[in-house]
């Protein structure tokens, strides 16, 4: 009986995935939201009802990113 791995029937790497060898730029995205967050806070600190507007805009979509990228990673596990 067979396993449900088998190691000598490997199907061929899919060649779009061979040729991309970059960075993925989603999980690099943390980078340029982090050093925001801060900068809304000081940069207008003396319009206080835009920068809660922005400020909460900004931590939502990291939020949404972030959600975005665990659910996706438990998809490509499950298959």
């Amino acid at each position: 009986m067979a396993s449900p791995y088998d190691p000598f029937k490997q199907e061929p790497i899919n060649q779009q995935q061979q040729k991309k060898r970059g960075p993925n730029l989603l999980l690099l995205l943390p980078l340029i939201y982090a050093p925001v967050l801060p900068l809304i806070r000081i940069t207008l600190r003396h319009k206080p009802v835009l920068r809660d507007r922005l400020f909460t805009a900004v931590l939502a979509g990291a939020f949404v990113h972030g959600t975005y990228l665990v659910t996706d990673l438990y998809d490509v596990e499950s298959k």
